[in-house]
């Protein structure tokens, strides 16, 4: 026992560090004893199969910044079913996610404060023992289809995925009439039709609540301090749809062949939902196929969008931006950081039983390489005719409502935290891994 011990002590010091990196320690702990030597590294070498070392640098170019988002790339082929990151000797709260379905693991990603100007080292530890520790979730994400369920069971029931004819009317399919999802800060759904509109739940208190209130609270739940939808959408971008563009106004997400909705996420870290569609009749004529993704990252109200096309849209402008909400207050930076604040009826000016006039603020904010155009303000939206030269194009998109007991309340707030978003969307934090 005593020599295991001797030898295994040191070995499980050096276990979550590279053996490239260490050899060198290894020789020194076991010099002159070539048997020893050759034992241990054994030994290292078959713990190094069932679990891989990810070292991670995290580099802040800018101010002081909360839950920044950290995405590690994994290798393709690996066999990672579960992740551990270590902050020295504090484990950080992380999930590791399958992107596109083929039972592969493609990135693990956790969130972290960084001071101004910092630079932080993580330990990404990957096995391949499925049970992914659990942590607190700070995102969701769900969709519902609807049932013919009696009380007490839901009238709905959860998939992750829908595929439907794109002539379909999809918009009554889904139970909240699309993928829904949140973080503490604010939820989004996203209309399953044409519009693909993305429409906001606001929120009284910093929780997660939508697995709850699945969009539509209760009378109860609202006297309880639970949110609720506050924006009405109509046609416009909502807050902050992709369109087409017909060089005078936005075009619908039609006609086209398929349109599928997927939760490929739901937290804790971040949540992540696609809606794909496929053969959209657009532009020169030739059908474009695109995936919109939506993802939503803990300690945010913000949330990343970004387009993937099947082939590069050669020649073909698209838009987005936000509706013009009722006597708002507009702001634009002249670089792709546009929103407002005003106050309307959620449900409609002609539909204001069970609601109450809601004040929001929006906002999107697009790399300034893909802006074609900012177009001029109207009746319907704040908006940006925008493009791409390769087959990628990506922007963001953030939301509060004035009811936030903790967050922002005001035009003020807002146009300040507008200045600071668009500086921290424009400048992510700088990863390296090895």
């Amino acid at each position: 026992m005593l020599f295991f011990n001797c030898v295994l002590y040191p070995l499980n010091q050096i276990f979550a560090l590279s053996l490239h990196r260490y050899k060198k320690t290894i020789h020194n702990l076991m010099k002159g004893n070539k048997i020893l030597l050759s034992l241990a590294l054994a030994l290292f070498t078959t713990g190094m199969n069932a679990q891989d070392i990810i070292n991670v640098t995290v580099k802040n170019t800018i101010g002081e910044r909360n839950d920044a988002p950290v995405v590690v790339k994994l290798n393709k082929g690996n066999k990672a079913q579960s992740a551990v990151v270590m902050d020295g000797e504090k484990e950080v709260p992380c999930q590791i996610d399958d992107l596109d379905g083929d039972g592969v693991m493609d990135e693990v990603c956790f969130t972290t404060d960084m001071k101004k100007k910092e630079t932080k080292s993580f330990l990404v530890k990957l096995s391949e023992n499925a049970n992914q520790k659990e942590y607190a979730p700070r995102t969701y994400a769900d969709m519902m289809l609807k049932s013919n369920n009696k009380a007490p069971k839901p009238p709905y029931i959860v998939v992750t995925e829908v595929t439907a004819d794109g002539n379909a009317d999809t918009y009554h399919l889904q139970y909240h009439h699309g993928p829904e999802f949140e973080s503490e800060y604010v939820g989004f759904r996203i209309y399953y039709d044409e519009r693909q509109t993305v429409d906001l739940y606001g929120k009284y208190n910093k929780r997660l609540e939508l697995a709850e209130t699945t969009f539509y609270p209760s009378k109860e739940q609202k006297a309880n301090g639970y949110g609720d939808d506050v924006l009405w959408v109509g046609n416009t971008f909502g807050a902050g749809a992709l369109r087409g563009w017909d060089g005078t106004k936005p075009t619908m997400i039609s006609p086209l062949k398929l349109r599928k909705n997927k939760v490929v996420a739901s937290g804790p870290v971040r949540s992540i939902v696609d809606v794909i569609d496929e053969g959209w009749s657009y532009g020169n004529g030739k059908p474009v196929t695109m995936r919109i993704r939506y993802t939503l990252w803990a300690g945010h109200r913000d949330c990343e969008v970004s387009v993937k096309f099947r082939e590069e849209p050669k020649g073909l402008k698209f838009s987005t931006g936000v509706i013009n909400v009722k006597d708002s207050k507009e702001y634009t930076d002249k670089k792709g950081t546009r929103g407002c604040w005003g106050t309307d009826w959620p449900a409609g000016a002609n539909n204001q039983k069970n609601h109450k006039l809601e004040t929001v603020g929006l906002a999107v904010c697009v790399p300034e390489k893909y802006i074609v155009s900012e177009e001029s303000a109207n009746k319907d939206n704040l908006g940006f005719v925008i493009a791409t030269d390769s087959d990628e194009l990506h922007y963001g998109i953030a939301a509060a409502s004035a009811n936030e007991t903790f967050g922002i309340q005001t035009e003020k707030d807002w146009s300040k935290f507008l200045k600071t978003w668009s500086k921290e969307y424009n400048n992510p934090v700088e990863i390296s891994q090895y």
